[in-house]
């Protein structure tokens, strides 16, 4: 990685990454005695592939829910594309073109694939329930143009073969490959990935790695994600920061990461050196 300046950076493969898009000021966010976070900044450029790791209780799925609005930080500020967010509730932020998806697979386990990735069309909805009702006008050209776009990601995703089917008759793998389906159903400038391998073989690592580099290369979303296998972190990863009991005790390119000494004893250990 060269250096870091206001326009970007430029990888070691020669992706070009741009400015700052994301920025987090000192956030602290306690939940009564217990200080989950603790005075934390960090930022999230434009294009880049941004991991957030730590042990178990290091406070990264916090800081996730910092980022998409579930947590409000009692310290601190959230700045986005340049402006300081103010508190803002999750629909809010996924209005800002901020999608995510979850640690515990959140779908709708009756419905289809196909009718789980149009649900991640809805702030592109504006049609009200009457003129959905006769599928008239604009309703009719709204879902038609919400549809074209649905049906080129489960093209992209290649679960063509499963699209009406139930999700919950999908195997474990699948279904985190329709989570991310409808988180990029929405178009966002920033995804959350919240640990997209847990619970997946080695096999399914695979895709889902592939599938996470051609959505920051094809479409040019901009990633943050936690994740567990510091195999799959040091492979897509441009830019780890590292937390431990609620602190930041790392941050940089995954080569600085992998011999930062505080994060080899808190974290990755000497078979990682």
């Amino acid at each position: 990685m060269k250096d870091m300046d206001a326009e970007g950076y430029t990888t070691e493969d020669g992706r070009k990454i741009g400015g700052v898009l994301m920025e987090m000021r000192n956030i602290t966010l306690r939940f009564g005695g217990v200080v989950a976070i603790e005075d934390i900044s960090f930022d999230i450029r434009e294009g880049e592939i941004r991991a957030i790791i730590g042990p178990n209780g290091a406070g990264k799925s916090s800081m996730l829910n910092v980022i998409s609005g579930f947590y409000n930080p009692q310290e601190g500020e959230v700045w986005y594309k340049g402006a300081k967010r103010p508190q803002m509730k999750p629909y809010q932020v996924a209005q800002q073109g901020i999608a995510r998806t979850f640690q515990n697979i959140a779908l709708f386990e009756g419905m289809s694939v196909l009718d789980n990735v149009m649900t991640g069309r809805i702030r592109q909805m504006s049609a009200g329930l009457f003129a959905q009702a006769l599928w008239k006008g604009r309703a009719e050209a709204e879902e038609t143009a919400n549809r074209a776009v649905v049906e080129k990601v489960i093209d992209f995703l290649e679960i063509q073969h499963i699209r009406k089917t139930p999700v919950g008759r999908l195997p474990y793998g699948l279904k985190k490959r329709v989570e991310l389906a409808r988180a990029l159903a929405a178009e966002p400038s920033i995804l959350l990935l919240d640990e997209p391998m847990a619970g997946m073989n080695v096999e399914e690592k695979e895709d889902m790695s592939r599938f996470i580099l051609d959505v920051n290369d094809e479409f040019g979303t901009t990633i943050a994600l936690i994740e567990h296998d510091m195999g799959v972190v040091m492979d897509l990863s441009d830019r780890v920061v590292v937390m431990d009991y609620g602190k930041k005790i790392g941050d940089g390119s995954p080569d600085e990461v992998r011999k930062n000494q505080a994060v080899i004893d808190a974290y990755l250990g000497v078979a990682h050196d």
